[in-house]
C-alpha cells in the first residue's frame, strides 16, 4: 500500500540552457581605430557597456558572457556601425539596419 508523505517534493532543479552563460570572444580587425565596442541585444545596444581592448596586433578583443540563443550585434568602430565578417550570418534589425548574428549554444 502506498503511503503519502507529509512533505511534498519541492520543485526539481532542471537543466536549462537558457539560464547558462557561455564566454564568447568578439574580435574586430580595425588597427587604425581609436575606439571599438560591441553593441547588441545582449547589452541593450549600449556602446558604453562593452568597450573592446586593442591587442598588440591592432585587432580589438572582448569576451562577453552570453546566454543561449541567437543574438544580433554590430561593432561600433569610432562610432560607425560595422558588420562582423566572422559572424554566422546577418539579419535586419528594425532600427539598426543590417546586423551580425551569433548563435550561442
Amino acid at each position: 500500500m502506498f503511503q503519502s508523505s507529509s512533505h511534498a517534493p519541492g520543485p526539481l532543479n532542471r537543466y536549462s540552457a537558457k539560464q547558462m552563460r557561455k564566454p564568447v570572444n568578439f574580435v574586430c580587425a580595425a588597427p587604425g581605430a581609436k575606439q571599438v565596442c560591441v553593441v547588441g541585444d545582449f547589452n541593450a545596444w549600449n556602446p558604453q557597456t562593452n568597450p573592446m581592448c586593442q591587442q598588440p596586433d591592432g585587432a580589438w578583443l572582448i569576451q562577453i558572457q552570453m546566454s543561449h540563443g541567437h543574438h544580433q550585434y554590430q561593432f561600433l568602430v569610432d562610432g560607425v556601425p560595422a558588420l562582423d565578417p566572422r559572424a554566422q550570418g546577418t539579419s535586419r534589425h528594425p532600427v539598426k539596419g543590417r546586423v551580425s548574428i551569433i548563435a550561442v549554444s
